[in-house]
């Protein structure tokens, strides 16, 4: 997955060495060993940044993970392991990761409170667990060891700069990556991401693994920053105080996880300092947690769109002026695409589908049409995956594709859009187009653009029109080239003429794409430009097939669907 610029990693990097030269060389003793601790919570901020401020999901039991790389690193020390410090942090991260994976077994199931729910319970029974077991060595007096080299404050202080420098820098480039839109695309839509073929489980544990690994490194730093732990260090109220900062400051940029550890540590110590009571740093910070849930917006969101704008926009190139590159041979009605038998669907004792035989064949657009609560968006569930309570039986190139979830029918070849465009807006739109469709050649992705006339690959999403984003709907699917495409209602938002195009291009997609279409769709004018066969459903059933001048003349469908009753004038 392609970024326009590595800038960040460049500020990280250039950010840090100023940071660590004035910290060490300027600053008492006292301050760097506080700037240490900053540094070490602005590491555990950046792992629930990246399980809760990308991925969308809320855990409170951040310093759980972090206490497993803590006691294993005292462990270790104990035990006189190989390797020193360094290497023990990275053993106590990775020990971490079996319970990140286990506290993210429930988020297969549960969304928001009910997750919050899970993971705080977790942390509740974990703090009873750690006042059982007294920190490695402790009763023995015996502390973690540094690194010879970064024994004193100072260089423990530059000890831990090095690893929230590595971890910001490796998270940048993370973000760059598929993973990385993966997530973006589960925190905006999970079955919107499944339908493109993705995996949510595994896009979530993912998620919770390397975020209790970096909670864990967390944990391992402050093992070393202070000798000897005890419970309280990683306690349930911890957790929920990171979880609160980290939603104030958009903890999943390296910038938002510092003013995080910052506004944790230094902010009290300031507030100490100026005789001023620790409850109006709680107050600011409920008052700035609310601000950014309320705005949308956390503070390291608001300070890059502000630089971005201070920047000035930068001019985007032309599409590349490359051809699509058309399947060989193009299919054209060699056998079925797609195809149901007795499709049936009932929620109680309402019937939505009754029996259903639907055919799609291979290089055809094939229009489903009815009035509203006819059963074609339930029609749509069902074939694409995303409804599993049906009888009857769903058929891909004439194999039964039944008790297959969502996303592997869409590895399998049934890609879908929706009523309302469900693209996370932090990607840009050759970053959609490259989630969508694979890694497309740079070439193919222009092309694929501007044959949908769509704007340039490196234009945020967040600043396209909503009508231009289900453009981008049908890019994305078609750009994967599955065996059949279902587009439900792809030209809300278009004006007339833009509505006649669409029906031109959707019309082009057989032969460009190799892919079937079955077309939801309430304009006629668009039905009749790109389909060569309809579907009519009304109360669940299929009431007429065929062509689309004989089937918009029958007069079951003038009746149920144009309300043209038999005899009347034409409109």
């Amino acid at each position: 997955m392609k970024r326009a610029s590595l800038r960040p990693v460049l500020a990280i990097v250039v950010a840090a060495v100023v940071a660590g030269a004035i910290i060490t060389g300027l600053l008492p003793g006292y301050w760097t060993y506080l700037a240490t601790a900053v540094l070490i919570s602005a590491v555990a901020l950046q792992g629930i940044g990246l399980v809760a401020g990308r991925t969308g999901m809320i855990a409170l039991c951040q310093m759980s993970f972090a206490g497993v790389g803590a006691w294993t690193v005292g462990f270790l020390n104990v035990g006189g392991a190989p390797g020193g410090l360094a290497v023990w942090i990275v053993i106590g991260g990775l020990a971490a990761v079996p319970f990140g994976v286990a506290i993210g077994l429930p988020a297969l199931r549960l969304r928001g409170i009910n997750l919050a729910i899970v993971t705080l319970g977790f942390a509740t029974a974990f703090d009873a667990i750690l006042a059982t077991i007294t920190f490695p060595g402790q009763t023995r007096f015996i502390s973690v060891a540094r690194p010879a080299m970064f024994d004193g404050d100072g260089g423990y202080f530059v000890f831990a700069l090095l690893f929230y420098v590595a971890l910001a820098v490796a998270l940048e480039f993370l973000a760059r990556t598929r993973l990385g839109a993966i997530w973006l695309a589960v925190r905006h839509s999970e079955r919107a991401a499944a339908a493109h073929g993705i995996s949510i489980p595994r896009a979530k544990l993912s998620a919770f693994a390397i975020s209790a690994f970096i909670a864990g490194i967390s944990g391992g730093l402050l093992a070393g920053y202070l000798g000897t732990l005890v419970a309280d260090n990683f306690s349930m109220m911890q957790s929920l105080v990171l979880f609160a900062v980290s939603t104030m400051t958009g903890a999943q940029f390296a910038e938002g996880a510092l003013i995080g550890g910052i506004l944790a540590v230094a902010f009290p110590e300031i507030l100490r300092r100026l005789d001023l009571g620790q409850d109006i740093g709680n107050l600011l910070f409920a008052i700035g947690a609310t601000q950014a849930l309320s705005a949308g917006e956390a503070m390291s969101e608001t300070l890059r769109r502000k630089v971005r704008g201070f920047r000035g926009a930068r001019p985007a190139a032309p599409h590349p002026g490359v051809a699509i590159a058309p399947p060989a041979p193009p299919p054209r009605h060699q056998g079925v695409a797609l195809a149901t038998r007795e499709l049936g669907v009932r929620y109680g004792t309402v019937v939505a589908l009754h029996g259903v035989d639907l055919t799609v064949p291979e290089g055809a657009v094939v229009g489903l049409i009815g009035p509203n609560g006819a059963g074609k968006s339930t029609l749509i569930d069902a074939v694409a995956g995303f409804l599993h309570a049906y009888s009857g039986s769903v058929e891909l190139g004439g194999r039964a594709v039944d008790g297959q979830p969502a996303h592997v029918r869409a590895r399998n070849g049934v890609r879908r859009t929706w009523q309302t465009t469900r693209i996370a807006p932090e990607l840009t739109v050759g970053d959609y187009l490259r989630l969508a469709g694979g890694d497309l050649p740079e070439e193919q992705v222009g092309a694929i653009l501007s044959w949908i006339d769509c704007p340039h690959p490196d234009t945020p999403v967040a600043s396209v029109d909503a009508g231009t984003r289900r453009l981008l709907d049908v890019a994305g699917v078609v750009a994967a080239r599955p065996k059949v495409v279902l587009l439900d209602e792809p030209a809300a938002g278009q004006s007339y003429d833009e509505t006649l195009k669409l029906g031109r291009r959707i019309a082009e997609i057989p032969n460009l794409f190799g892919c079937a279409v079955l077309l939801v769709e309430h304009d006629m004018d668009l039905v009749r430009a790109a389909c060569s066969e309809i579907t009519v459903l009304d109360f669940g059933r299929v009431i007429a097939a065929g062509p689309p001048a004989v089937v918009l003349e029958d007069p079951r469908v003038r009746k149920a669907y144009l309300g043209i009753e038999e005899g009347s004038a034409a409109a």
